[in-house]
């Protein structure tokens, strides 16, 4: 089965939600309940003690500890390398060498540097998450010859910055689709969108069977459009669909 994961609460603060998870206990407990729920992985944004996010490895990994306990099985635990955390990418290249207990990172082919993140990704043995934000990203990508060994595509897609994508979110995640057939690429893909385009790809990731996603990163809506209480409630959401697709 396709694997749902949560991303519990990306760069964003309790503005967004008042649920919010910021702190690290908060974002275990939230994990716990998604977990429960039906997710089966999750995207984490990890926190420091000041509500900022941070690359650092000492925090990563009681971060990472903490969540495999929480959810009391196997579940995969995926972080973000974003540059907007740590911009100069020695330093953040550094950081994540470091790293321990996380299974898969994701790497924007929007980030200047993309290449030398997932270099370090290869040596010490994280996946590579690829985010791949639009059709134009894709010459990018193939270009840079690290296609065959990512772990996953992540195809994120959104009516906003800073590709201001047009056109039914099915029809584009479809060009990305046989854009990447064409190449002969057979790594697995998650599929998910943000805001309005959170639901209409959930339900294009099922129908594919492809991996998805729903998160308070994403979305705080419920597919009928009412606030969710919760990530939990939102991955419960997602549960439901699958068993309709």
């Amino acid at each position: 089965m396709s694997m749902l994961q949560v991303t519990p609460n990306g760069p964003w603060g309790k503005d967004v939600h008042p649920g919010m998870p910021v702190s690290a206990d908060e974002v275990v407990d939230e994990v716990r309940e998604c977990f429960a729920a039906g997710a089966t992985g999750v995207h984490l944004h990890v926190r420091d003690e000041s509500g900022a996010e941070t690359l650092d490895p000492a925090v990563v990994a009681e971060t990472c500890r903490r969540v495999r306990e929480a959810a009391g099985g196997p579940v995969e635990v995926g972080l973000t390398t974003g540059a907007w955390i740590v911009p100069e990418l020695a330093d953040r290249v550094a950081m994540i060498r470091e790293w321990e207990g996380v299974d898969v990172a994701t790497v924007n082919l929007s980030e200047d540097g993309f290449e030398d993140v997932m270099g370090a990704m290869l040596d010490v043995g994280i996946g590579i998450d690829v985010g791949l934000w639009s059709p134009a990203e894709l010459p990018r990508l193939l270009a840079s010859g690290l296609l065959p060994r990512a772990r996953r595509i992540s195809i994120e897609l959104d009516a906003g910055e800073p590709y201001f994508l047009d056109g039914p979110p099915e029809a584009v995640a479809g060009r990305i689709n046989d854009a990447l057939d064409e190449a002969g690429s057979a790594c697995p893909r998650l599929t998910h969108g943000m805001n309005d385009w959170t639901w209409p790809l959930v339900r294009d990731a099922f129908r594919r069977g492809h991996d998805t996603r729903v998160g308070f990163e994403d979305s705080v809506l419920l597919p009928d459009g009412r606030t969710a209480g919760s990530n939990a409630d939102l991955v419960r959401a997602a549960v439901q669909l699958r068993g309709h697709a």
